[in-house]
């Protein structure tokens, strides 16, 4: 529903939420810190979690909180990237934390939005703090890697 996206943009530019203009500085890549944050730890490059995560983690088409987004590589990102989920705001709209989307830093509540034909968090738009705006290329993402500490909160809502 790509509705839901005119108000969230709307919302990016004041209101209620505060986003990093342009973050922190940091000597780390993507990948060290999402190691850091959530406690996840795997071999290669970003675009390699998404295969050496399997068996080792849930590997998830939809996101959660602490969750990590894995993006495919592209001619312009050809290592992929990393980013973990801090909220869930709606079906479609998030807010990660990452380093180095803006050049050696780190950015916090960084909202991503599911632009997907099938709404299956294949495809994505990420909010770029040096423009105030979503970024206009639409990346393509192989889902979600779900830390131990996610998968046994999960476990504890099961309904009763």
């Amino acid at each position: 529903m790509l509705l839901l996206a005119g108000p969230a943009l709307g919302g990016c530019g004041g209101g209620g939420r505060s986003f990093a203009t342009i973050g922190a500085p940091t000597s780390l890549t993507c990948v060290p810190y999402a190691e850091n944050v959530t406690g996840i730890v795997l071999p290669g490059d970003a675009y390699a979690w998404w295969r050496e995560a399997a068996g080792r983690y849930t590997r998830a088409r939809y996101p959660a909180p602490g969750a990590v987004l894995v993006f495919r590589p592209t001619a312009a990102m050809p290592l992929g990237h990393v980013a973990v989920v801090t909220a869930v705001l709606t079906r479609r709209e998030i807010l990660v934390e990452h380093a180095n989307w803006v050049p050696w830093r780190i950015t916090w509540n960084q909202p991503v939005v599911d632009i997907s034909p099938a709404n299956d968090w294949s495809r994505v738009r990420v909010w770029y703090p040096p423009t105030r705006a979503f970024g206009t290329t639409a990346y393509p993402v192989y889902g979600f890697i779900l830390p131990q500490a996610t998968l046994a909160n999960l476990a504890g809502d099961t309904p009763r």
